[in-house]
């Protein structure tokens, strides 16, 4: 269970997920609003491209032109509106509960880290040469991963149709997880838009998310316990 910070404490300013969600915004908007030739260069240059990294030369060249700061940069390009919206809405969703646990700082290098080691991987998976990897999804996928590992207990509200009205309700948050995580694996192989969405970054992320949050988790529990003088 994770130890809260006595409430005698002044709660942190959460700064690091208004400020994802502005930069991504932003990001988008000012993509959109350059012409498609440059639009597309863009994209080019800033993403992550696969297959690029198959050899040990691949890697050292890699590093010294730089191109690894593509894995970074690629979280901040979207394709669409609906890609840039669905990734916004995760972040606040699982975003804000992790920033309040971790700190705006922790939060922050899980982004940026979650979401490299998730395009790093789409990099080595994707078969194809040359496909753009783009997006903040492995990057929220990392998010999902730190706050099963964070709230294990937690419940998650979801709206059912149920004939002709919706019904509101809570569902422990690990059953909602585990069949996203399920799900993402399947269509690694077999899922829709195959070839086009990388899954794999969903799920390289989403581990490391788990990983990250448990060991910043023990972290704290060790600075609470200090500062009570256990």
């Amino acid at each position: 269970m994770f130890v809260a910070i006595p409430s005698r404490e002044r709660t942190p300013l959460r700064w690091a997920t208004p400020l994802l969600f502005s930069a991504l915004w932003l990001c988008f908007i000012g993509a959109e609003l350059l012409p498609d030739p440059a639009q597309h260069r863009l994209m080019m240059e800033w993403g992550a491209l696969s297959g690029g990294l198959a050899s040990p030369q691949d890697w050292l060249q890699a590093l010294r032109d730089g191109s690894t700061l593509r894995l970074f940069s690629a979280l901040l390009l979207h394709a669409d509106w609906a890609h840039l919206l669905g990734n916004l809405v995760f972040l606040l969703i699982f975003g804000l509960p992790a920033e309040r646990a971790m700190g705006p700082w922790r939060l922050l290098a899980l982004f940026l880290l979650g979401g490299a080691v998730a395009n790093l991987a789409a990099v080595i998976a994707i078969g194809t040469p040359d496909r753009l990897i783009i997006g903040a999804s492995g990057a929220v996928s990392a998010l999902i991963g730190a706050y099963l590992a964070l709230f294990p207990g937690a419940k998650l509200g979801v709206v059912v149709p149920l004939g002709l009205f919706l019904q509101f309700v809570k569902v422990p948050a690990p059953l909602l997880i585990g069949v996203w995580a399920l799900l993402q694996l399947v269509f690694t192989f077999i899922g829709p838009a195959f070839g086009a969405v990388a899954w794999s970054a969903h799920l390289a992320g989403f581990a490391f998310g788990g990983a990250f949050a448990l060991i910043a988790r023990a972290g704290i529990v060790r600075r609470l316990r200090r500062k009570r003088g256990f």
